[in-house]
This record gives structure tokens, sequence and C-alpha cells, in this order.
């Protein structure tokens, strides 16, 4: 917690997104304080973390945190504000959500989003602030589970599996359905499914835009 500690006096949250890269599905951010008595063994970079780890963590970072919160920007508002505006959006959400006032936000990252109190971003924060990685960790499940449900609401493109990602399902459904309405129609795979072109491995790297 060194670097919370170095804000100062007054509750420091940690704010990390989820999903800026996949091709479908909201943006989703979280908000957390930590109590520095009470902070979970193991955080880390949500992405660092098995599955189970991230479950696990999770529901401790809920039980222990003095407050939490996560927070969503639509597939509609990715489109309308791009997706860098959008997770800033998601994260106001999330800081606004919380219930307790922060004085200060460590933010993943190297980009300033407008917070509703002052604002330090961190490069590589997830793996060098435990509030951020609890952030990272809440952030993630959230969305996992939305994409978990979609895939019951837009089955064919495997969802559940992937979480929007490319992936050869991801690839093959867009190229047999079409698009879902939770694809982002910005993206270029999804254009070029829209346009009929076939979908070349090649041309898909994540969080591509158009």
């Amino acid at each position: 917690m060194m670097l919370e500690a170095a804000c100062g006096p007054g509750h420091v949250c940690g704010v990390d997104e989820a999903g800026r890269g996949p091709w479908a599905g909201p943006v989703s951010a979280a908000a957390v304080i930590l109590d520095p008595t009470r902070i979970p063994a193991g955080l880390n970079d949500s992405k660092k973390l098995t599955a189970k780890a991230r479950a696990a963590l999770e529901i401790e970072i809920k039980s222990v945190a003095v407050a939490w919160c996560v927070g969503l920007a639509s597939v509609e508002e990715i489109e309308e504000l791009n997706i860098l505006h959008a997770a800033g959006l998601a994260m106001r959400r999330a800081v606004e959500g919380l219930g307790v006032t922060p004085s200060f936000a460590l933010v993943d990252g190297n980009y300033r989003f407008p917070l509703p109190c002052e604002v330090k971003t961190v490069v590589k924060g997830d793996s060098l602030s435990c509030s951020i990685a609890a952030a990272s960790i809440l952030a993630k499940e959230a969305r996992d589970r939305i994409m978990v449900e979609m895939d019951g609401v837009y089955p064919g493109y495997g969802f559940a599996g992937h979480k929007g990602y490319h992936a050869a399902i991801h690839v093959e459904g867009l190229r047999r359905l079409g698009p879902s309405p939770i694809h982002r129609m910005s993206w270029a795979p999804v254009k070029l499914a829209l346009a009929g072109d076939l979908l070349d491995g090649a041309a898909f790297e994540d969080g591509l835009e158009g």
C-alpha cells in the first residue's frame, strides 16, 4: 500500500477497467478502497491470475474493502464516445458509486480521466498498487459474468469462452451469423462481417478499431 500511503490523508481508491479490447460487450471499470490492515493475500493484475484465484479474491475483496463499486459503459456508449472515453465514463460511474468519497484515485495506465477527485495515473498500476489490482479483479469478474450471460442470449459466438475477444469460434460465428446486437459495430472485424467480406484471421488483432 505504499502508493496509497503516499497520496496523503483520506480515502484512496484504486481504479481499473476491463474490456477495452474485445469485439463485443460493454466495458467495465471498478473502484476499490482497501483497508490497509486487511489486504487480501495474492492480489495481482487480474490477467496474471487463474480464473479460480480471481473468483476467490473477488469474494474476499468485497468482504474486506472499505468500499467498492463496478461501473459499466454500454456498447452504444462505446460507439458514441469511442472506447477510451467510454472506459473513462465507466470509471467515473464506479468512483461515484462508492458510497464513500475518496480524496484521491490511483488509475491504471497513463491517461488522466476526469473523475470526481484528484487523480494519479500509474503505468502497470495493477502490478504496483494493491487497490488497483483489486479493482482490476472486480472489473474483469463483473464483465466476464455479463459475457457468459450474453452467450445464452446470443448463442453461436462462444462468448462464454472468449468473453468477446478474438477466437476461432468468434470468427466463425461472425461469418455464419453476422454481428449480434452487442457487437461493437465500429471494430474492423465487425465492419467486415457487415460488408460480407471473408474474415481473414490476419486482419483481426484484439481491440482493432476501424
